[in-house]
């Protein structure tokens, strides 16, 4: 009987599994990005201040002629 009851309430759909771990892998790869993104941005903070740092005022500076 237990058997009948759980066929017929579904038990785990192996189509619901792979779609949540195809999703869990994407929140992983976000997550990684995220982090790869915040460690890149923390970088260019610091380049920024130490541009500033030297005098170079990057807001008003004019473009290099070659």
């Amino acid at each position: 009987m237990a058997k009948a009851l759980l066929g017929y309430v579904g038990g785990p759909d192996p189509r619901l599994l792979a779609e949540m771990r195809r999703l869990q892998q994407r929140v992983q790869d976000l997550e990684s990005e995220l982090i790869r993104m915040q460690a890149q941005n923390d970088a260019l903070t610091v380049a920024s201040h130490e541009e500033s740092l030297l005098g170079i005022d990057v807001a008003h500076a004019e473009p290099v002629l070659a």
